[in-house]
């Protein structure tokens, strides 16, 4: 699935080396395709006050798009 730049998605996986869990919400900065194809994406990760607290590359498999049957909550890292 291909997704627009800057909008939110969700994590269907986690991220442990980044403290991030499935259902963490995502911004997405940049879209890259592999050599062998495969779609993948550069996500930026903010605290509930804004701050940038991981940017790294997921591929387009690790992401979903939010529906709006969903309710946004905080966690604590």
């Amino acid at each position: 699935m291909k997704f627009a730049l800057y909008t939110d998605a969700a994590l269907t996986c986690d991220l442990p080396e980044h403290r991030l869990r499935r259902g963490d919400i995502v911004k997405l900065v940049d879209h890259h395709t592999a050599p062998d194809g495969a779609e993948g994406y550069s996500i930026e990760v903010f605290n509930a006050v804004g701050d940038t607290i991981a940017v790294t590359t997921v591929p387009a498999s690790a992401l979903e798009s939010l529906r709006e049957d969903e309710v946004l909550n905080a966690r604590t890292l």
